[in-house]
């Protein structure tokens, strides 16, 4: 098969099949016997011999019909119409060595534009190239030369043309247009040059200002790790400064307040003091009185000092009136400020939607100031203090969903919750007390309780009702004083809670035990409490605990 998909049949002899010649090669061809059929006819051509002797015939071209004379030296001559148009020429067969071929048909192909056109041959080819516009002779299989590829780049345009050419009129002809084109890409180089140029001092501009950012990083990396922070000294001015440390802050952190504050020079002073200094990390949140320009050292030391801090403590089970004196001392302000301003702005202290402040509440605030440490120095105001620690707490009781957990546990709403949870860590007196204290109050809040009665019968609620925390009670006493807060005569829970709850007696009261406990007796006094179910086991415990106090 051909490239043009012919079978057998004569060879193309169109210069751009890349596969003409490949049958052989020879000075002279003859073939013999009729040609093909083309478009459905078939057509005969006359017998051509080896003598070079040549037959007149016709061949369709284009078209029309093309008449082909020859001279007596065997050249064709062609009409005039028909001039500049080379002949086709169509081998039979395959090249051999001795210049014949067989006779072998083959279809014509419709794309090929030489492939209508029969001829006949003599001995001798005719030269169809002796025109300016003609195509090269074909030539044989070992001297053709490969397809011409892509023009080459203007810088081997030259050699390439050099090697293109073969007479003289080309050479002259490429060797003008190959000055012609290096005339033209003078300018490109300059330009490539001139970008060259620019990319390499950007390069170096980069490269220049890389190593200036390392020698800086490096230097302060030497300087953070191995070279002395600045830091002022000795103990400070005169001046003094309160600084307020978060929960939580880490020694950078406090150093950089320390910094803002103008009390060390640097947080890395202050980071490599604490370092040094026994105990240092030990410092804790709060609020610090210090002074103006300290050394790290000293401001270190002076911090772990506890007159240098500024803070009020709320602890666990505390009443409010007690965080309110606390308060007044620290912001040096006369006995029971707190307490007044506590009274007419509790409101807007930002206390949760369930807090409830009927007429028989003591303070609407009790319940509400979550125990922790916090910031109070000389200048801030009671009532930012206190919205503080109601927020916390706030906070706190949100997390725990104490709505829905009332419920669950047979009381009306949060706030009564919060209630029990102040009673619970006022009876209670260690931590595995407080679920035992809280089934206490759960059973003796239910409506079949027979054993009080529904009475709590707590101490705790009457000394809440005085300011007081006496144990000794008289009976007398106890009936004469109408007050709700009187559990011994009033049924149910006190108007409110009667104390700040920590967050362990929350979470017992959250979680009671269930097994059925109703009584509880502290025998000694402080520290220990007993529990009973019945009023017998009651009693027995009530005998020992009066034996141990002498009575």
């Amino acid at each position: 098969m051909t490239e043009y998909g012919r079978g057998q049949g004569s060879e193309p002899w169109h210069p751009e099949d890349p596969l003409y010649g490949d049958g052989g090669w020879g000075g002279q061809q003859a073939q013999t016997g009729p040609q093909s059929p083309y478009d459905g006819r078939p057509q005969h051509y006359p017998q051509a011999s080896q003598h070079g002797d040549w037959t007149q015939g016709q061949q369709p071209g284009y078209g029309e019909q093309q008449h082909q004379q020859y001279d007596v030296s065997g050249q064709p001559q062609y009409d005039q119409q028909f001039a500049g148009h080379p002949q086709q020429q169509f081998h039979q067969g395959g090249w051999d060595a001795t210049g014949t071929h067989g006779q072998v048909p083959y279809a014509a192909d419709p794309g090929d534009p030489y492939g209508q056109q029969p001829v006949a041959y003599g001995g001798e080819q005719p030269d169809f190239y002796g025109t300016e516009d003609a195509y090269p002779p074909p030539e044989p299989p070992g001297r053709r030369r490969p397809e011409p590829g892509p023009e080459p780049a203007a810088d081997a345009e030259g050699e390439a043309d050099v090697l293109a050419g073969d007479d003289e009129d080309d050479e002259e002809h490429e060797l003008q247009g190959r000055r012609e084109r290096r005339g033209k890409g003078r300018k490109p180089v300059k330009s490539k040059k001139r970008r060259t140029g620019c990319a390499c001092m950007v390069v170096v501009l980069v490269f220049g200002g890389g190593l200036g950012g390392v020698g800086y990083f490096g230097y302060k990396f030497y300087q953070n790790r191995f070279g002395t922070a600045p830091d002022f000294a000795g103990e400070g001015t005169s001046r003094t400064v309160t600084v307020e440390i978060p929960k939580g802050a880490g020694g950078w952190e406090i150093g950089r307040r320390l910094k803002e504050a103008g009390v060390v020079k640097s947080a890395e002073a202050f980071v490599h003091a604490q370092g040094q200094t026994p105990g240092g990390d030990g410092i804790q949140a709060g609020a610090y009185l210090l002074k103006k320009e300290m050394s790290a050292a000293s401001a270190v030391k002076l911090m772990l000092d506890p007159r240098s801090q500024n803070n009020v403590v709320v602890t666990e089970g505390e009443r409010n009136s007690g965080v309110y004196a606390a308060i007044d001392k620290k912001l040096d302000l006369p006995a029971g400020s707190t307490k007044k301003i506590a009274r007419k702005q509790y409101k807007s202290l930002g206390l949760p939607a369930w807090a409830e402040n009927n007429g028989d509440i003591i303070d609407p605030l009790e319940g509400f100031l979550w125990p922790a440490t916090y910031p109070a120095a000389k200048g801030m105001k009671p009532e930012a203090i206190l919205k503080q620690m109601v927020t916390q707490a706030k906070q706190k009781y949100a997390a725990y969903g104490l709505d829905g957990k009332a419920r669950e546990l047979g009381l009306d709403n949060a706030f009564e919750l919060v209630t029990v949870a102040s009673l619970v860590q006022a009876e209670g007196k260690t931590h595995d007390d407080f679920r035992k204290m809280a089934e206490v109050v759960y059973n003796r809040l239910k409506p079949t309780n027979t054993e009080t009665n529904r009475l709590l019968q707590f101490d705790s609620t009457y000394n809440y009702l005085l300011g007081k925390s006496n144990i000794h009670i008289s009976e007398k006493e106890i009936n004469s004083n109408p007050s709700p807060y009187n559990t011994y005569t009033h049924k149910g829970l006190p108007p409110g809670p009667i104390g700040n709850p920590g967050e362990d007696a929350l979470k017992a009261t959250l979680n009671p035990t269930d097994d059925g406990w109703i009584y509880f007796v502290a025998t000694d006094g402080t520290s220990n409490t007993e529990f009973a179910k019945t009023y017998a086991e009651f009693q027995e415990l009530k005998d020992k605990f009066n034996a141990s106090s002498g009575n």
